[in-house]
């Protein structure tokens, strides 16, 4: 059987039922074993909604090869590890300032509010530098600003080149499929289109497998309507 989050929901209220019931003939030890594993069903509930969603609402996957994960990127002899929605690509206006949701529950690990664009020295210096590719210190450099989101299915997702981080957003914040996280912005493109750089990474980023690696593009497109369940 698989477990869906109204499975753990029920559950939850099951043993919450049976706490009341019992509160009065159990030992306050028992008891408070019983609540916590209410809460932690609950969390679970809450934090593991029926599947991942595309970060920008209302947005289709983008089709051209240079938006997808492994598309190469002869500047850095590297590959792009993520979608990137950006104007007519998107199926929805990709503007400046559009809101960008969180694309599963989970732990916020990182955000970035303060973010200087480097001048166009060094930025030329940055592109020299990452000539025959880039560490994930350069690589972070390059998104711009960004939020990453630890998900308790053990990925991560970032999200790059924001104008800016939600306000209040923190490090070790929980929030939940659909939350707001950030806003499109062209942070790290010295000036380019607005867009939004999304990768999901199965671990740490910049130091594993991303997410669709290795697919050929019929296979990804195909692999990744299932995942976001857009069929």
């Amino acid at each position: 059987m698989i477990w869906k989050p109204g499975h753990y929901l029920l559950l939850a209220l099951a043993l919450y039922s049976l706490v009341v019931t019992l509160g009065f003939s159990l030992r306050g030890r028992q008891l408070a074993s019983l609540r916590q594993e209410v809460g932690i069903l609950s969390q679970k509930a809450a934090l593991a909604p029926e599947g991942y969603v595309l970060p920008l609402p209302g947005a289709c996957l983008p089709t051209r090869p240079e938006n997808l994960p492994g598309a190469p990127r002869p500047y850095r002899k590297g590959i792009s590890a993520g979608f990137v929605f950006i104007q007519g690509d998107a199926c929805v206006p990709v503007v400046r300032g559009m809101g960008v949701v969180a694309a599963f529950g989970g732990e916020v690990v990182r955000v970035e509010g303060d973010y200087k664009e480097p001048s166009a020295e060094e930025y030329q210096r940055l592109l020299e530098a990452v000539r025959n590719g880039a560490s994930p210190e350069q690589m972070d450099l390059l998104r711009g600003l960004e939020v990453w989101i630890r998900h308790p299915d053990g990925r991560t997702s970032v999200y790059a080149h924001l104008e800016g981080p939600y306000p209040g957003l923190k490090v070790g914040q929980r929030v939940y499929r659909g939350d707001p996280v950030g806003y499109v912005g062209s942070t790290g493109l010295m000036g380019g289109a607005p867009r939004l750089l999304f990768e999901i990474w199965e671990g740490e980023p910049d130091r594993g497998r991303f997410l669709f690696q290795g697919l050929s593009r019929e296979e990804l497109l195909e692999e990744a309507k299932a995942f976001f369940r857009l069929e």
